[in-house]
């Protein structure tokens, strides 16, 4: 990579190798020009250079981002962008010289695609907030990427970055062209595609301005926590949380964002089942379902906590996580340190993320799982085809002589 100083735009040679190996690191799916990460590096110095020659000379344009649908609950879907590999380096290389001027502004609880924050920190912070407030707004943004205003996403770029060419080529994506699933193209005047590197960071950005300094300056007094659209404001009574909710409504108003309807409202969350005038006593939250519970404190006396606990929604995508193993069909023949060589790193992923809450539901999924091996232990032996108990009584001297071959049994979690 030559001619740096006969450039409009000073972007840095290290800086696209360095953005084209987290790019590597992150894999992902080929773009619209079916380009792989291997098929990439065929002519690795070749498309490096033009990505830098381009972005360094202005003349860089995104191509249009694939479109992929993720099914959902109730026959929904949610739809992804998946830009080419080439396009993911760019816009990594923007992201690294963006957010070291933007990630030490961000709101101290604000969790979301941030360095160092992770779901679970706002998860546990919800929950100390939870014991304290009695009243919490579980607030749901409609389709927040697929509306986000570019002209105040620019205006909120310029804010702090003058960098020409890092506007330039932000606005250029919001821009792109989307390849749809119909096999058509699409352009849009709004929103941001899930999916792309840059994506995230913009939507922090926009979301910092919109709702967490905005709150800040003029209600200090009221915590919340947000991942990204998701978000939980904590309130001292039922009416400082309606005036609160009332007053987010409008100033996401003025934003060009709308609540969900549905999804968000105002929650009674102090200890206990009772309802408060009718107030649901449950929300949402990453995958965590906050409602009382029935726990025992470190001292064995039992009490009702209001508490995280894996949701109805995280329960039922991992069921079918399960029911994808098609252990009895396609995995008949294999051996049991086969089966724990695909099943480990599930379960102790789900384990290092719901671990933190309500034991009882992860304890029955990871039961679910105990079952799914002893029905794959029926099939595979004749000696068991007519006796499950005999089954599971195999599985379990097993779990006794090997409690690490799989992750739940060195829990005690065994058949």
């Amino acid at each position: 990579m030559k001619d740096t100083q006969t450039k409009p735009y000073l972007v840095a040679e290290q800086a696209v190798r360095k953005a084209y190996k987290r790019v590597k690191r992150n894999q992902g799916a080929e773009g619209i020009d079916q380009v792989s990460i291997t098929d990439f590096e065929k002519n690795l110095e070749g498309n490096l250079y033009k990505i830098w020659n381009r972005m360094s000379s202005g003349s860089y344009f995104p191509p249009a981002v694939k479109q992929v649908e993720i099914p959902k609950e109730k026959g929904q879907v949610r739809k992804l962008g998946i830009p080419t590999v080439a396009d993911r380096v760019a816009q990594m290389v923007t992201k690294l010289y963006l957010e070291p001027i933007i990630e030490p502004k961000f709101h101290d609880h604000s969790y979301g695609y941030r360095p160092k924050r992770s779901a679970l920190d706002a998860v546990r912070t919800a929950k100390k907030r939870c014991w304290r407030s009695p009243w919490v707004i579980d607030i749901d943004i409609k389709g927040f990427f697929d509306h986000l205003n570019h002209d105040l996403m620019v205006k909120a770029l310029r804010f702090h970055t003058r960098n020409p060419w890092i506007n330039l080529y932000v606005m250029r994506w919001l821009k792109a062209p989307i390849y749809t699933t119909e096999g058509s193209m699409e352009y849009k005047d709004e929103g941001s595609p899930q999916g792309s590197v840059i994506s995230p960071l913009l939507a922090n950005l926009f979301m910092h301005h919109a709702f967490d300094d905005w709150m800040r300056r003029n209600y200090s007094y009221i915590q919340f926590e947000r991942y990204a659209d998701d978000m939980v404001v904590h309130c001292k009574s039922r009416k400082q949380a309606e005036m609160i909710l009332s007053v987010i409504k409008k100033r996401l108003k003025e934003c060009h964002l709308e609540l969900h309807p549905q999804k968000t409202k105002i929650v009674y969350c102090l200890n206990g089942q009772q309802k408060v005038n009718g107030a649901p006593i449950c929300f949402d939250f990453l995958g965590f379902t906050f409602q009382p519970r029935c726990a025992q404190s470190r001292h064995g006396n039992l009490f009702v906590g209001y508490l995280p606990g894996i949701s109805q929604k995280a329960q039922r995508r991992i069921h079918e996580t399960i029911r994808s193993w098609k252990l009895t069909s396609s995995k008949l023949l294999w051996s049991l340190n086969n089966l724990a060589n695909l099943i480990n790193p599930f379960i102790r992923g789900w384990i290092n993320y719901f671990g933190i809450g309500y034991k009882k539901p992860l304890r029955l999924i990871l039961d679910d799982v105990n079952r799914a091996l002893t029905r794959w232990a029926r099939k595979r032996y004749k000696r068991f085809n007519r006796s499950l108990f005999k089954a599971r009584q195999w599985l379990r001297a097993i779990s006794e002589r090997d409690p690490n071959l799989f992750y739940m049994w060195h829990l005690n979690v065994k058949p």
